[in-house]
C-alpha cells in the first residue's frame, strides 16, 4: 500500500501469516511446509466499448492486480508476456493455449461501457486456463465516482472463488493520522480504503483522539477522545458525522471495543486509582463491571463468538495477556515469555490473538493461540504497536515508528515518524 505522506508519515505493508486455505476452489493455492507458492494469474486491460471508458478499462484491472498481488497468494504475470490482445478476446473468445504458454493458471477479463443514463457498466470473467472454462461471470452498474469500490468488489469475488475464503479488499481502515512537529502533534480520526486510497479526516484535530475501532454491524466507530481535556469513550456515526459520548462515568474511560453483534462496548474505567473492565449495552446504556481487582485490567477484546474476552493485566506482577469468560469469570494467563505483553486483539477466525510485546528496548508484533500455545513474533522495530485484524482474519494492521536520518553537512539529525503497517 502506498505512503500517505500528504496526510502524515503513514505507510502500509503486508506480511503473510500462513494459514491453510479451503480446498473449495477448482484452482488451488498449494501450501507446503509453511511456504506459499503464489498462483500465476493474467490480468490484461479490460475491453473499452467506447472512448469514454478507455481509462477505466486500464485503471480497474490495475487495482485488481495490485489487490491480488498484495495478498501474497497471487502473482500477476507481466503484460509483456501476453500474446492474445484484448480486442481479439472480445471478437473470438479466449485462446487458452496462448495463456497456458505464459504460465497462467487463471485469467481475468473484463469489459467497460458507458450507459445512456451516464452510469458505467463493468463486466468481468474469471477463467480456469487449464480447465478451459469460466468460473465466474458478473456485471456491475455504478457511477463514475464509485469505480474503485467496484474494482475491490471484483477482487474479493476472485479471491473467494480461488481460495474458498472471503476477501478483504472492499474494506476500510480507521486510524489516527498524526501531523505537525513532535512537540505539538495533532492527532485526527481518519478513514481510508484498505489500499490507502480515498483518505478522509473525521475529526478536526482540536481534541486528542486514540484507539478507534469499527463496529462489526454498523458504520460506527468507538474511540477515546480528550474533549475538554477529559478522556472519554465516544461513538462516531460515519453516515451522519454525529459523535456521542458513551456514558457519564466519574473517571477516565478508554480502550473501547465492540462486541461481535455490535450491541455492546467493552472498555476500561479508571476510578479511584484502580482500572477495571466494564461492558455497556448500547441500547439501554447500562454498564456492568466484569473485573474487580487492585491491578490494572485493560485493552479487552471479544472472541468472535462473544463468549470470551482477552485482556491485558498486571495482576501477576507484570503486564501480560489473560483470557476470561465474557462475564469476567475464569481468567487465565496465556503469555509467559520474557518482557511485557499488551494490545490483545482476537482474530475474526477465533484461532489467534495478536499482541504487542516489549522486551529489552524493542517492540514486537506477534500472535498466539487462545490457550497460550504457538506464540509467533511477526515483526520487530524501534516501536511497533496496535495490531488490528482484517474482516477475514488474514491481515493485520499495526503502527510503526520509523527512524529517519537527515544529513545536513556538517551535522545530521535523527527524527521519527508514526507509521501505519499491515500484515496478512
Amino acid at each position: 500500500m502506498p505512503a500517505l505522506s500528504k496526510f502524515s508519515a503513514l505507510i502500509a505493508l503486508f506480511i503473510m501469516i500462513v494459514m491453510p486455505l479451503s480446498a473449495k476452489a477448482e484452482l488451488r493455492v498449494d501450501i507446503t511446509q509453511g511456504r506459499i507458492e503464489p498462483m500465476p494469474v493474467s490480468i490484461p486491460s479490460f475491453f473499452a466499448a467506447d472512448s469514454s471508458s478507455q481509462q477505466l478499462a486500464v485503471d480497474m484491472p490495475g487495482i485488481i492486480s495490485s489487490n491480488l498481488e498484495s495478498s501474497g497468494l497471487f502473482r500477476p504475470i507481466d503484460p509483456k508476456a501476453f500474446v492474445q490482445s484484448v480486442e481479439s478476446m472480445e471478437r473470438e473468445g479466449v485462446r487458452f493455449a496462448e495463456w497456458r504458454a505464459n504460465g497462467s493458471q487463471a485469467l481475468i477479463t473484463g469489459r467497460v461501457s458507458r450507459m445512456q443514463d451516464g452510469r458505467t457498466r463493468v463486466e468481468f470473467r474469471l477463467w480456469d486456463v487449464f480447465g478451459q472454462k469460466q468460473l465466474i461471470g458478473t456485471a456491475f452498474t455504478t457511477t463514475m465516482d464509485n469505480w474503485r469500490r467496484i474494482a475491490h468488489i471484483i477482487s474479493d469475488e476472485i479471491y473467494k472463488r480461488l481460495t474458498g475464503e472471503d476477501g478483504y479488499f472492499d474494506s476500510r481502515i480507521v486510524y489516527i493520522a498524526e501531523s505537525g512537529p513532535v512537540t505539538q502533534r495533532q492527532k485526527r480520526l481518519a478513514i481510508m480504503d484498505q489500499d490507502g486510497a480515498n483518505h478522509k479526516y473525521l475529526t478536526g484535530g482540536s481534541d486528542l483522539v486514540l484507539t478507534p475501532r469499527f463496529s462489526p454491524t454498523e458504520q460506527k466507530i468507538a474511540y477515546m477522545s480528550y474533549v475538554g481535556g477529559k478522556p472519554r469513550v465516544y461513538v462516531y456515526d460515519i453516515s451522519t458525522g454525529r459523535q456521542d459520548i458513551l456514558g457519564n462515568f466519574p473517571g477516565m474511560t478508554f480502550a473501547p471495543r465492540f462486541s461481535p453483534d455490535g450491541r455492546k462496548v467493552v472498555m476500561s474505567l479508571a476510578k479511584n486509582g484502580n482500572t477495571d473492565i466494564y461492558v455497556m449495552d448500547l441500547g439501554s446504556r447500562q454498564s456492568n463491571r466484569i473485573t474487580d481487582s487492585p491491578s490494572i485490567d485493560t485493552a479487552p477484546t471479544y472472541s468472535p463468538d462473544g463468549r470470551r474476552i482477552a485482556f491485558e493485566s498486571d495482576r501477576g506482577g507484570s503486564q501480560q495477556i489473560y483470557v476470561m469468560n465474557a462475564d469476567g469469570s475464569g481468567a487465565q494467563r496465556i503469555t509467559f515469555g520474557q518482557g511485557r505483553y499488551a494490545n490483545p486483539v482476537w482474530s475474526p477466525r477465533g484461532d489467534l490473538i495478536a499482541f504487542t510485546r516489549m522486551y529489552q528496548g524493542k517492540f514486537y508484533i506477534g500472535v498466539i493461540r487462545p490457550d497460550g500455545s504457538g506464540e509467533r513474533l511477526i515483526t520487530t522495530a524501534y516501536h511497533v504497536e496496535g495490531p488490528s485484524w482484517s474482516p477475514n482474519g488474514r491481515v493485520l494492521t499495526y503502527f510503526k515508528d520509523v527512524r529517519v536520518v537527515t544529513v545536513n553537512h556538517p551535522t545530521s539529525t535523527l527524527s521519527t515518524s508514526r507509521a501505519l503497517m499491515s500484515a496478512c
